[in-house]
């Protein structure tokens, strides 16, 4: 399976109680389809995964299966802490037809090299779903080094990685480590030009919730080696993109879908609201990339 463009890192709106706004989420997903996204990535860190139920993550996925209507791949976040639970999150999301799972190293714990590439084997073995390792130290409190994730591409349905240690030389060494075989995809937003430059095959992306046609033109501005109006693009994106790598990123985005008249929305606790002065600052990346439109 290939995973190549934009795959947005989808929210998961909340109503006044709560609950899993389905309607919002289907919303979203239609708005995120129209701009020519990708792919859809759920049930992930931007989509508040850990403060859902294992029924509600069922869910989630359910709903935007059935808005792709298999135009193109959904991608089921099912990180946990232990093989056994994210094999049933792999079953319930092969239920529903995803057609792939995105996979943390084990959380709340610290395993050597043998231990992470045990429960990634452990994971691949259950489904037939292709994985998607995720490596993203702040999320999951574990660096997966480039060798580590070579020896990762040795597993049996393994295919791809989302890179998100925030280092872009990651990427190249990581391909050279597989021999190109792994699929590398960009996980953290404001690095995203570089490492489409450096052979990345597309871009789990927080800001394309926000902004998926100027993701999308961005990545067929790389794709069709137009690297100044690419560097253009990635001028306008950057101040919202920079705060994909930040601890509020979900807040952020949230309220940026909000502002783009869609299905932000409110968090779910320990996650708060975002502040005033963060709200003016989001409200100025706004500004600025839109500037160029009304110019």
């Amino acid at each position: 399976m290939r995973f190549e463009g934009i795959l947005p890192a989808v929210t998961t709106p909340f109503d006044r109680d709560g609950a899993v706004d389905h309607d919002g989420l289907r919303d979203n997903a239609r708005w995120l389809l129209g701009a020519g996204v990708h792919g859809l990535v759920g049930t992930g860190t931007m989509g508040e995964a850990g403060s859902l139920d294992r029924a509600e993550r069922r869910a989630v996925v359910a709903t935007l299966v059935q808005e792709a209507a298999g135009a193109v791949p959904v991608v089921a976040g099912v990180s946990s802490g232990t093989p056994a639970t994210s094999i049933a999150f792999a079953a319930d999301a092969a239920a529903e037809g995803a057609d792939a799972i995105m996979l943390l190293p084990p959380l709340g714990y610290r395993g050597d090299d043998a231990e992470i590439e045990a429960f990634y084997r452990s994971v691949a073995a259950a489904t037939e779903l292709p994985v998607m390792a995720y490596n993203n130290p702040d999320a999951s409190g574990t660096d997966m080094a480039p060798a580590l994730v070579a020896a990762l591409a040795g597993i049996d349905g393994v295919v791809a990685v989302k890179e998100c240690s925030g280092d872009v030389r990651r990427i190249a060494a990581i391909l050279q480590a597989t021999d190109g075989t792994l699929q590398v995809l960009v996980g953290g937003d404001d690095w995203a030009l570089e490492g489409l430059a450096a052979g990345a095959t597309g871009w789990v992306s927080g800001v394309a919730v926000v902004a998926p046609a100027l993701c999308v033109e961005l990545w067929e501005r790389c794709r069709a080696d137009e690297l100044e109006a690419a560097r253009a693009i990635y001028r306008r994106l950057l101040p919202l993109a920079r705060f994909d790598m930040t601890p509020k990123l979900v807040q952020y985005f949230k309220a940026g879908v909000d502002e783009a008249g869609h299905a932000g929305g409110p968090c779910r606790p320990p996650r708060g609201s975002l502040r005033d002065e963060e709200h003016a600052a989001l409200r100025e990346a706004l500004r600025l990339l839109h500037a160029e439109v009304a110019a």
